[in-house]
C-alpha cells in the first residue's frame, strides 16, 4: 500500500468546525443536564465542564501543533507511532477505535430513547427481552438500526456532503437550543431561586466537581475529530488550533446554557428527586408545552444526527489510517471506487453498531463509560509526542519543526499529558470521582484482550514493513 492511496482534500474549515463542535456535544447536551446536576449541583457541573474545557484546550495546544505537521488521518494513532513507536501506535489506536464506535452506538440509542419519549407506541412496539433491567423493544431497535444505516449512507457518498451535512445540523441544533433557552428564562414561572443550592448537598464540593471533570473527556471528545480529519482540509492545517478552540469553547456554553435552563424551571432537588426518564424535556414541556418541546426534540434530533455523523467520520478514518499502515487488514484502506471514501471502516462501524441496539441501552453504557479511558489514552500520547518534539531552544535536540521551538508550548503540551493522566485516575482508581464500576472493568479488561489477540495476529504485518515505508504510509500519506 503506497501513500498514493490518500483522501481527497473536500472539507471547509467551518464544516470542520461544526464536525468538532457537532461530535463534542451532540445527544448528551440535551439528555444529561439532569444527570450532571443530580451529581454536583448546577454551579458544580457548570464549573466541572468549565474546567474540562480548559484542560481540552491546553490538551488542544499539541493537537494543533501536530496536526500543521502532519496533516493525515489518524490522530492519536499516528502520533503515538511519531513519538513512541509501532507497539504504541497500535494500543492507542485500539482503544481510541473503541471509543468512537461505542459513541456512533450510543447516538443510534439515544434516537431510540427520543422515541419513547415522544412516540412510545412505536419505540415500545414488540417487547423481546430484558437485559440488565432494559427492556429490550424491536421498536427501539428498528430507530436505532435505520439511523445506522442512513448515515452510513451519507458518509460513503462522500466527504463534502457528511461536511455540509453536519453544518446545517449544528446550525439546526444552536437555533433550537437558544429558542428553547430565552423561552425558559422570559417564563413568569421560572426563577433563578430554583438553582438554589448551587452544588450537591450530599458531597463535598471539590468531590462533585471532579466527578464532572471526569467525563470531560466523554463530554469534548469530538475536537479529536478535527486530527481525523486532517487529510482532507481544503485549507491551511495551521487553522486547526483556532477551529479546537472555537469548538470548545462555544461546546462549554452550549452545556451551562442547557444546564441553567433545566435548573431554573423547578427546584432541581424535586426534580432530580423524581428520577425523570428526560429531565431536560419534562421540564421544557411544563414550561413551554408541546411546541417547546417540539422544538427541543428537534435540537436533540440534530445533536444525534451531528454525533453519528461526526463520529462516523472520526471512526472510518482512524480505521483507514491503520489500515492503510497495515496493522488492520488492508481492506480497511480501500477507498471507495466512486467517491473515494473509507468506505470499509464506515461499513464494519455500521456492522458492529448494529449490533449494540440488541444489548439494551444499559449495557451500552457500560462500555461507553469504558471508552473515556481510550480517549484519555490518546490525549495523553498527542500531549506526549508533542513535548518531545517542542524545544526549549534552537539547540534542543530532535527535529527540526516550524514552529518547535516555544518554551512555553512545551509546558503546555506537559501539563497536557498530566492532565490526561488525571483524567486516567479519575476513571480507573477505585473510589475516585468518576471511577468505572466492574461491568465497565470487565468490558476493558476483555477490548485489552482482543487487542492482544488481534496483535499477535496482525504482528507480522506491523514489524514487517521497513521504518522509512511505514513513516510514509502513516506521517507522508497526506502529500501523496
Amino acid at each position: 500500500m503506497e501513500p498514493s492511496n490518500t483522501l481527497k482534500k473536500c472539507l471547509k474549515p467551518h464544516w470542520v468546525w461544526a464536525i468538532a463542535f457537532g461530535s463534542a456535544i451532540g445527544w448528551g447536551s440535551f439528555v444529561l443536564p439532569a444527570d450532571w446536576i443530580a451529581m454536583a449541583g448546577p454551579m458544580g457541573a457548570i464549573i466541572g465542564l468549565a474546567i474540562g474545557a480548559l484542560l481540552m484546550i491546553v490538551i488542544g495546544v499539541s493537537y494543533g501543533f501536530l496536526i500543521k505537521i502532519f496533516p493525515v488521518a489518524g490522530g492519536g494513532f499516528s502520533y503515538a507511532y511519531l513519538g513512541f513507536g509501532r507497539r504504541h501506535a497500535f494500543f492507542c489506536g485500539w482503544f481510541l477505535t473503541l471509543g468512537y464506535i461505542s459513541i456512533v452506538a450510543l447516538n443510534a440509542s439515544a434516537l431510540a430513547l427520543l422515541a419513547k419519549f415522544l412516540v412510545p407506541e412505536i419505540a415500545t412496539f414488540g417487547e423481546m427481552y430484558t437485559i440488565a433491567g432494559w427492556e429490550v423493544y424491536f421498536g427501539e431497535v428498528a430507530i436505532a438500526s435505520l439511523a445506522l444505516i442512513l448515515f452510513a449512507w451519507i458518509n460513503v457518498r462522500g466527504g463534502s456532503l457528511s461536511g455540509k451535512s453536519q453544518f446545517v445540523f449544528c446550525m439546526l441544533l444552536v437555533t433550537g437550543a437558544l429558542l428553547v433557552a430565552t423561552g425558559l428564562l422570559v417564563s413568569p414561572s421560572t426563577s433563578f431561586d430554583n438553582v438554589v443550592p448551587l452544588f450537591q448537598p450530599d458531597k463535598a464540593t471539590w468531590s462533585a466537581i471532579f466527578s464532572i471533570v471526569a467525563i470531560a473527556p466523554w463530554a469534548y471528545v469530538g475536537f479529536d475529530s478535527v486530527p481525523q480529519a486532517a487529510e482532507e482540509f481544503d485549507f491551511s492545517p495551521a487553522k486547526a488550533f483556532t477551529l479546537i478552540v472555537l469548538a470548545l469553547v462555544m461546546a462549554a456554553v452550549h452545556y451551562s446554557i442547557l444546564i441553567v435552563a433545566t435548573s431554573i424551571a423547578m427546584p432541581w432537588t424535586e426534580l432530580v428527586a423524581g428520577s425523570p426518564v428526560w429531565g431536560t424535556g419534562e421540564v421544557v414541556q411544563g414550561v413551554l408545552g408541546n411546541l417547546g418541546l417540539a422544538v427541543l426534540a428537534v435540537a436533540l434530533l440534530m445533536g444525534i444526527a451531528t454525533g453519528l455523523n461526526g463520529f462516523y467520520i472520526s471512526t472510518s478514518r482512524l480505521l483507514f489510517a491503520q489500515g492503510r499502515a497495515t496493522f488492520l487488514p488492508e481492506v480497511f484502506a480501500r477507498l471507495h471506487p466512486v467517491y473515494g471514501t473509507p468506505s470499509a471502516g464506515i461499513l464494519f462501524t455500521c456492522g458492529v453498531c448494529l449490533l449494540a441496539p440488541w444489548f439494551g441501552r444499559e449495557v451500552l453504557l457500560w462500555i461507553v463509560d469504558m471508552a473515556a479511558t481510550g480517549v484519555a489514552i490518546a490525549y495523553f500520547y498527542c500531549c506526549a509526542v508533542a513535548y518531545k518534539c517542542f524545544k526549549w531552544s534552537p539547540a534542543g535536540k530532535g527535529e527540526d519543526y516550524e514552529g518547535c521551538v516555544s518554551p512555553f508550548k512545551k509546558v503546555l503540551s506537559l501539563l497536557g499529558a498530566l492532565s490526561s493522566l488525571l483524567f486516567l485516575s479519575l476513571l480507573l482508581i477505585p473510589g475516585s470521582p468518576g471511577a468505572l464500576g466492574l461491568p465497565s472493568w470487565i468490558a476493558l479488561i476483555g477490548w485489552g484482550a482482543l487487542g492482544i489477540v488481534l496483535y499477535a495476529a496482525r504482528r507480522f504485518h506491523i514489524h514487517g514493513i521497513p521504518k522509512q515505508q511505514l513513516d510514509r504510509l502513516i506521517l507522508a500519506a497526506g502529500e501523496g
